[in-house]
């Protein structure tokens, strides 16, 4: 039996996304005490990236510690969606136990599974809290038997079935263990995280190991690395030796070391067995490694990080426009920015390609890569990006692909169309009940060739009221030819402005994605038409003048609205011959040739 640190606990809190884990951890941490009477404290404060709070997302896992009872809480907030799997995959590393959160109307979702089997994978103890029971249509009784049907599902042991069980309004700020109870604080979910939540445990006197889970990136201290003292102790200043992945060691010096007291950084002289602490100093450490004593040097076993499912190639933007808008155009900056995004990002992969201006890109699923491209063009970049294509395997001879698990929440009018839909994209069902009068949930299998370019249709189907969540379930045998989008493109014809006389013709072909005075060019994608092959339209056409006057040929000419394709749209929008342009300022579509001779030319070849 080694040393027991009462006086700590690590917990982190995993959910599926938007089951309001970052607004209960801003409660936790308003009611520990942490800010000051009279603070201005932003809503879910731990969101602090910008795509974060637009998205009401988590991306990055962040670091926490509230105190209660004399007792230090550290908290790791982690992302809900399966596509950042990877961040979570890590930080369950640095916890003894952990906080599952479901949301009390619509029960476990696809990454409520993905977080839990990872969590119960690693034997850490779960404490299940019912949020938004404040809800209208709450129904915490039935999601509890939903939750340990999944416990179940997934193997856990008895010890692990017998859950501790709390509910809790995060919005309101309220815990309680039975659903009888008056409350009026987060006290009795503080009090079942230090009686259920084991204490860190181990030998304070053996040397030193930390393992890293997480980076950060300070301008003024250079890189920061996160993460757990596992065993024995750590001091400021002292010579460590750094175990590396492929099993070389590294002798260096810490500069500076941090601990966490509620959002903010400590610098602290020493830390012990349990802490999670923050250490800068070493310019190239990587996630994975191990801090240990530089006498005895052992490495800490880590978590294998799931490969990716989906590649794009990142270009260089040759498009006529390209070196307008963005700050970084150069395959330089290009490659400079994709192999630092690695520092940080484990679940990445980017190889070079037989080309300098190209680069492929391998993430766990299509938002995990757009958020990539999005954030960089925040930053000033300018790319052009490629259909989203998924990575087939070879296992023992046979091709197979990446399957997902689907969950589909729609009033029942729009089951026929989503099982058609589904069913061609080589989906199947795998289980289907009423979520409450008129409403289905629904539960498919489906190759993750069959997804791309489907959630957009999707809510066009179901107008607006369908909610689909998925998650990469397994590898399995090739699936066959999946079609692909029934209808081509309204590609511009020559370069221009656009005018409304222009727009008024091409309309009647399909939908616009271009209003009157935008700037385009040959071979950039105006629309999609309704057909299934692509035409050529002038959209930059004037009306000739001339001197004959008549009563009605100056009537306004009335456009259809424009549809705006955000990023996600555009990049399921595109077939295998476009590819989305992304500037700091603009998105646009466009053909991989485009001049139209030249791609008429090379179709011809190809029949």
């Amino acid at each position: 039996m080694g040393f027991v640190r009462d006086d700590i606990r690590n917990v982190a809190i995993i959910a599926h996304v938007d089951h309001g884990k970052t607004t209960l951890v801003d409660g936790m941490l308003k009611q520990s005490g942490i800010f000051r009477q009279n603070e201005k404290v932003e809503e879910r404060v731990m969101d602090s990236n910008e795509l974060e709070r637009e998205r009401g997302i988590t991306i990055l896992s962040k670091n926490t510690a509230i105190r209660y009872n004399g007792v230090k809480i550290n908290i790791v907030d982690t992302p809900g969606h399966a596509d950042f799997g990877g961040e979570v995959e890590r930080v369950l590393k640095m916890v003894d136990g952990v906080l599952l959160l479901v949301d009390a109307f619509e029960g476990p979702m696809p990454q409520t599974r993905f977080v839990l089997s990872k969590a119960l994978e690693l034997n850490l103890k779960p404490i299940v809290v019912v949020n938004k029971i404040d809800r209208p249509d709450a129904r915490p009784e039935e999601v509890i038997d939903e939750v340990l049907d999944l416990f179940i599902e997934l193997g856990a042991d008895d010890d692990q079935i017998d859950f501790p069980v709390v509910y809790a309004s995060a919005r309101e700020g309220i815990a309680k263990l039975s659903l009888k109870d008056e409350s009026v604080d987060l006290r009795p979910l503080f009090d079942t995280i230090l009686k259920e939540i084991p204490a860190p445990e181990g030998n304070i006197d053996d040397p030193l190991q930390l393992i890293v889970t997480t980076l950060d990136y300070d301008d003024y201290i250079g890189r920061i690395a996160i993460g757990k003292v596992v065993r024995g102790k750590i001091v400021s200043g002292e010579n460590v030796a750094i175990c590396k992945r492929d099993g070389s060691l590294q002798n260096v010096k810490l500069s500076n070391l941090y601990q966490y007291e509620g959002l903010k950084r400590v610098q602290v002289d020493d830390a012990k067995l349990g802490d999670i602490v923050a250490v800068s100093g070493i310019s190239d450490i990587e996630i994975g490694e191990t801090i240990a004593d530089p006498e005895n040097p052992e490495a800490v076993d880590f978590v294998e990080i799931e490969e990716p499912t989906i590649s794009m190639t990142f270009g260089v933007n040759t498009s006529p426009f390209a070196g307008r808008e963005g700050k970084y155009v150069t395959s330089r900056h290009l490659r400079e920015r994709l192999f630092k995004e690695l520092e940080t990002n484990v679940a990445l992969r980017v190889e070079e390609t037989e080309t300098t201006e190209a680069f492929k890109v391998s993430g766990r699923g299509e938002l995990h890569l757009s958020i990539l491209i999005e954030t960089m063009r925040r930053e000033g970049y300018e790319l052009q990006v490629s259909k989203p294509s998924v990575i087939i395997k070879e296992i023992n001879g046979v091709k197979h692909e990446p399957i997902e698990l689907v969950t589909i929440d729609i009033p029942e009018d729009y089951m026929g169309v989503v099982m058609e839909k589904m069913g061609s994209r080589k989906g199947e069902l795998m289980d289907m009940h009423t979520l409450k009068p008129g409403t289905l949930r629904l539960k498919f299998k489906i190759p993750t060739r069959g997804l791309i370019g489907y959630r957009s249709e999707f809510l066009t189907d179901t107008k607006g009221n369908g909610i689909m969540t998925s998650i990469i379930y397994d590898y399995e045998p090739y699936k066959g030819d999946i079609p692909t989008r029934s209808r081509g493109s309204l590609v511009a014809f020559e370069a221009g402005t656009t005018t409304t006389y222009g727009l008024y013709n091409a309309q009647e072909r399909g939908t616009l994605f271009v209003g009157p005075g935008v700037e385009v060019y040959e071979g950039m994608i105006v629309g999609e038409n309704s057909r299934s092959d692509d035409i050529d339209v002038n959209v930059c056409k004037k009306k000739h003048v001339t001197n004959l006057r008549s009563a009605t040929a100056d009537e306004a000419l009335r456009l259809s609205p424009i549809r705006e394709m955000s990023l996600e749209e555009a990049l399921e929008f595109i077939a295998n011959d476009e590819l989305v342009e992304v500037t700091p300022k603009s998105i646009r579509l466009r053909k991989k040739i485009l001049s139209s001779q030249q791609r008429y030319k090379n179709a011809k070849y190809k029949q």
